[in-house]
């Protein structure tokens, strides 16, 4: 037999209600995204899951699971969608001021690594900025925990990326694991799982909604792990909650999140406003306040430089095509004439 959820607990909330007017609250019907098809999206409703189709010219490539539309009751069509309290979205890797989505409407981003050699600071670091500008509370899970003499090592590192996160080393193998993210998994709470393939997400996902996906091995020389989750779900989870399983992401991209990068890197952003010169770059300029840091031992050199380097790239890829062109085109001139000078 088929559950079937109220709205509560499909994770409806007055956001959502507020958006309706008087006419759509007779006229059409809730429902949340499950998953996301070329021609069709999945739903689920009240009234128990179906698939919806959208308007003609409305792209499935705009909609994310975890969305909410407004349904026709009868016809099966996406009538409207619903503005997000939170879009989850990554910067596409060939394309300037171009974003993927991820997931929509999350409360909790669960940041998966593991004990072995993915563990990877600039990658949780890009996470944490995308997971800070979405609004969404991360907390960082470190995987296969039994695998190692002494995991809180790891644990450490990762408590140095922010403060009050909240990062738990595990064995995602045992049922107790699911019992440790009861906290941000009530009834009507939305999670989702991201990171790398091979660091135990299917696994993770298995002890959360007591399914049996089947998970793959990892290859031994860098811990990367086959590809089991290939497209975007919401999974019922038995502690009342939601969960949305994404596929194992290598490239991550950021585009247009300066205020997560911020987010990420409270220590030098905060300074930032102190130094001499709006524009400081931080790279030796007189009256720096964030290298002023680094000397009396207050921040680390290298969150530094990965910060710089995240503020160039979300820079770069926040840029319009036109913008792209511009700054291509004086740099060409630039070395154009760096050329001319040398030559002679």
């Amino acid at each position: 037999m088929t559950p079937t959820y109220s709205l509560s607990d499909l994770g409806w909330s007055a956001f959502f209600l507020s958006q309706l007017d008087l006419d759509e609250l007779v006229t059409t019907t809730p429902a949340r995204v499950s998953s996301v098809h070329r021609d069709r999206i999945s739903v689920l409703t009240e009234a128990g899951p179906t698939d919806l189709v959208t308007e003609t010219g409305v792209s499935t490539g705009d909609i994310a699971v975890g969305d909410w539309v407004l349904s026709h009751p009868t016809e099966h069509r996406v009538v409207r969608q619903l503005d997000r309290k939170s879009t989850l979205q990554r910067g596409s890797e060939h394309h300037v001021r171009e974003r993927q989505l991820i997931a929509a409407n999350l409360d909790t981003l669960f940041i998966t690594t593991s004990c072995n050699a993915d563990f990877n600071v600039a990658r949780l670091e890009r996470y944490l900025a995308l997971a800070h500008d979405a609004d969404v509370t991360p907390v960082i899970l470190i995987t296969k925990a039994d695998q190692v003499d002494d995991p809180s090592t790891y644990v450490d590192e990762a408590q140095k990326l922010g403060r009050s996160l909240e990062v738990i080393a595990m064995n995602a193998k045992q049922t107790e694991s699911a019992e440790l993210l009861t906290p941000w998994s009530g009834k009507g709470q939305t999670v989702a799982l991201v990171g790398s393939s091979g660091v135990g997400k299917t696994t993770l996902t298995n002890a959360l909604t007591g399914g049996k996906a089947a998970t793959q091995g990892i290859r031994e020389d860098d811990a990367r792990g086959r590809h089991t989750t290939t497209g975007r779900s919401l999974h019922a989870l038995p502690s009342g909650g939601w969960l949305i399983d994404t596929p194992g992401m290598r490239g991550l991209g950021v585009a247009d999140v300066s205020y997560g990068i911020d987010a990420t890197f409270p220590e030098i952003s905060e300074l930032a406003g102190q130094c001499k010169f709006r524009d400081c770059k931080h790279e030796g300029e007189p009256g720096c306040a964030v290298m002023a840091a680094i000397e009396r031992g207050e921040i680390d050199p290298d969150r530094l430089r990965r910060y710089q380097k995240l503020k160039r790239e979300d820079y770069y890829a926040s840029e319009t095509v036109a913008e792209a062109h511009i700054r291509q085109r004086k740099f060409g001139k630039m070395v154009k004439s760096a050329m001319k000078k040398k030559a002679r």
